[in-house]
């Protein structure tokens, strides 16, 4: 029963907006190569929105200028690595469309672009984190770095604060796809009983990996404090391709800003991806959570 309304609820979809900048230009790149190794079809979509409008006319030409390049799109990547591709150009709010779309497409994943911490003013990257925040879906946020290879070594951080577990049944998948290491870094807890509920959360977790032979490390933090910048550093060490993260929107706890966290992750200096994940509801698919059981 539950694989049947798994089944329904997902087209086997990666979507990519753009906003036809080069940072987007490497999120189309690095999200069809993924599509690619995934077996999923590639939804790429442009939001009409003001600043389109704005750029259309500086440029002295009308909207279908913007449909012309998304058919450059599609025909340039559908040929080089043989992904089937849709393209949709349609009038919203970067703010609110995009997630529609998603749920419309019935999309699987998204792969999002964006200029960095620095780059926040920009028309398209300032609209990252709430467009993570508000997706049903795991989102890839890059940068300007460029997907290689694929995902080799993938950070995953345990923390008591962020209920990492809803994150297991992606990294078992993608560390299948590419035989990747996963490196599982700890935060570290002063109280016993916060000590006590990693461990269990961390064994948890690597029985999963360990019943699909899936290769994997763990590392606890140097210190309780600055975790993010800590899980940066570690990812740099260990030339991470991507980090794992579950994010948790709209909500904080004491001492610890998870708004916060998650954007020091997702803006990070070395531009290693990062994936974000909004938990959902417990029920049937808590652990063996969407298409993944």
């Amino acid at each position: 029963m539950a694989k049947a309304k798994q089944e329904a609820k997902y087209n086997n979809i990666v979507l990519i907006p753009t906003d036809f900048s080069e940072v987007c230009g490497n999120a189309i790149s690095h999200g069809v190569k993924l599509a690619k190794f995934l077996g999923y079809n590639v939804f790429i979509l442009h939001i009409i929105n003001k600043e389109t409008k704005a750029e259309l006319r500086k440029k002295k030409v009308g909207v279908e200028y913007v449909n012309t390049r998304l058919k450059e799109y599609k025909k340039y990547y559908a040929r080089k690595y043989s992904v089937d591709i849709e393209t949709m150009a349609v009038e919203g709010s970067i703010f609110s469309t995009i997630n529609t779309v998603s749920k419309e497409i019935k999309a699987n994943l998204m792969v999002l672009g964006t200029h960095g911490k620095k780059g926040l003013q920009h028309v398209f990257g300032s609209y990252v984190m709430k467009v993570v925040e508000e997706s049903t879906v795991p989102v890839v946020v890059v940068q300007k770095r460029a997907f290689k290879s694929g995902y080799q070594n993938i950070v995953f951080p345990v923390s008591f604060d962020i209920e990492p577990r809803q994150a297991v049944q992606w990294a078992k998948l993608i560390a299948k796809l590419f035989n990747a290491k996963i490196h599982i870094y700890i935060s570290p807890e002063k109280e016993t009983a916060r000590r006590t509920s990693l461990a269990i959360i961390t064994k948890q977790i690597t029985s999963i990996f360990d019943a699909e032979n899936i290769t994997y490390s763990i590392t606890t933090a140097d210190k309780p404090t600055g975790f993010a910048h800590q899980v940066i550093s570690y990812s740099v060490i260990n030339q991470a391709d991507l980090i794992m993260i579950m994010t948790r929107p709209n909500i904080d706890v004491v001492g610890f800003s998870l708004s916060a966290w998650d954007e020091r992750l997702m803006f990070n200096e070395a531009q290693i991806p990062v994936m974000g994940i909004n938990p959902i509801e417990y029920g049937y698919h808590y652990y063996e959570w969407s298409m993944l059981a």
